[in-house]
């Protein structure tokens, strides 16, 4: 979905000249006559930045500004006016006004006005978000979502958040599964107590009983002090435990009696601790699955599982993904001290497109390199080279190798015509970039630099030593890894 413009401007040739304007700009372009209709499209089908006349009749544009306030309506609004007095300067931004144009405005300033509005309110709601998320505060206004999928997620999240009723999150890696765990804890009772998080994953097996119970001084080799533990840590709180489907057979056990008598019995103590906690858990493999595979007890399975809801991967809700660019661009570019101010209509469609395997986490890495590439105040498809070679119609944008002429005279002549391989041929990218958009590991890499060099030097082994630095015994040992232990049949003669 891409960026509502909504004019409001009393003039019907000034209001057609700047709509025009707007769509070229490659925004969508909604307009009212008066500032009454602008208000009320305003509150019923919402625009992300509004070009306010300053004098019409009626209600003028001081007077949409007073209203947007007293409402709450916090879309940023940018005065035209042919009134270009410093008196109306300073009203106009004391009522809420972000920025302020004298008509006729010329297309380049006006649409670098309206890209700095945008990128300001991006960047102002965001870190409103990050302050409700630090604060236990989080809503489920915070997840807005266009998606027909999340939307009815969200309904089930706000019904739980009314009880203490323990839920199960489950959805694929990267899904945002602890975000929608805040904002059920940010919509309940226990907003603003503590939100613990515990990666069941990355806690080495002989630790989980302390990590998640406390132990006492001495307890173990190694417990020089007394630790609470992330039980007594989250009591008057939320408890989210992540990836629970990691979690030990002797760690359930423990975990279960935890859940059924609400108290935790700490290495090493003498009494068990009383805990009130709000239990949130959160998995991508399924717990039922696991049981069955006797990975998981099933008892605690029902125990977790009375409330599940599963979050849809980000290729099944593409409506979002325009909202949370904009929300990274926005937190990068402040965060980077990089001035840029929105990202192409061509990028954007590209985004959209890529079918995102590793969902809003791969998202949020691809926009943070893209902000760091950036040369200029818009993002563009050269940005995203990965992106675009794994999506079809969109060219990848990288500057071509160099010439013959130009390569160095000590360069060796195979490695000239290595050079010159055509870069924008995907496969290029594809030797180092998983499909993930992930770069390969160096086990990955150095099987794929065997596998192009025998292509390359036509399977004559003594050249492919010897290029590749490594014995043939080394080479052949590889190869045999690889299973390409047949391609020696490939050596010629010479």
């Amino acid at each position: 979905m891409s960026t509502t413009v909504l004019i409001v401007d009393d003039d019907p040739v000034q209001r057609r000249l700047t709509e025009a304007a707007v769509r070229r700009f490659g925004f969508e372009a909604r307009t009212a006559e008066n500032g009454a209709d602008g208000l009320a499209l305003l509150r019923g089908e919402g625009a992300d930045v509004m070009l306010l006349d300053l004098v019409m009749p009626g209600l003028d544009g001081l007077g949409v500004l007073g209203e947007m306030r007293r409402s709450g309506l916090d879309t940023p609004v940018i005065v035209q006016t042919s009134n270009g007095s410093i008196d109306a300067v300073v009203a106009a931004m004391r009522a809420g006004a972000v920025d302020f144009v004298v008509k006729p405005a010329g297309a380049e300033r006006l649409q670098v006005s309206i890209k700095n509005a945008l990128r300001v309110d991006h960047l102002e709601e965001e870190v409103r978000r990050m302050r409700r998320r630090a604060s236990g505060s989080l809503s489920f206004k915070d997840l807005g979502s266009k998606s027909p999928d999340m939307e009815r997620v969200i309904r089930l999240a706000e019904r739980a958040a009314k009880s203490n009723i323990p839920v199960l999150i489950e959805g694929e890696s990267g899904v945002g599964k602890e975000v929608l765990a805040r904002a059920i804890q940010g919509s309940g009772e226990r907003r603003g107590k503590p939100f613990v998080t515990v990666n069941c994953g990355a806690i080495p097996e002989n630790l989980v009983e302390s990590t998640l119970f406390g132990h006492e001084k001495g307890a173990f080799t190694g417990a020089t002090e007394k630790h609470a533990g992330k039980f007594v840590e989250a009591s008057g709180g939320t408890l989210f435990l992540d990836e629970i489907g990691e979690l030990p057979l002797d760690a359930q056990v423990k975990l279960l009696r935890a859940l059924q008598e609400g108290e935790v019995d700490p290495v090493g103590a003498k009494r068990s601790v009383r805990v009130d906690i709000r239990l949130v858990s959160a998995t991508n493999r399924s717990l039922l699955d696991l049981v069955k595979q006797g990975k998981f007890r099933e008892d605690l399975y029902y125990r977790l599982n009375v409330f599940p809801m599963t979050l849809p991967p980000l290729r099944a809700r593409r409506e979002d993904i325009p909202d949370l660019v904009r929300s990274f661009c926005a937190r990068f570019s402040a965060e980077e001290g990089k001035r840029v101010r929105a990202i192409s209509p061509e990028a954007m469609a590209l985004l959209t497109r890529y079918p995102w395997p590793g969902n809003v986490r791969q998202l949020e890495n691809a926009l943070f390199r893209a902000v760091v590439l950036a040369d200029g105040d818009e993002l563009t498809v050269s940005e995203f080279p990965q992106i675009a070679a794994q999506v079809e119609g969109f060219d990848v944008r990288i500057p071509a190798a160099p010439s013959q002429a130009t390569v160095p005279a000590y360069v060796p002549e195979p490695v000239r015509e290595i050079v010159r391989v055509e870069v924008r041929d995907p496969h290029a990218l594809s030797l180092v970039v998983e499909e993930t958009g992930e770069m390969k590991t160096m086990d990955g890499l150095e099987a794929e630099i065997i596998r192009f060099a025998l292509q390359f030097y036509r399977g004559r082994m003594s050249e492919v030593s010897r290029r590749l630095g490594i014995g043939r015994s080394t080479l052949y040992r590889k190869l045999k890894d690889l299973g390409l232990e047949g391609d020696d049949k490939a050596e010629d003669a010479a």
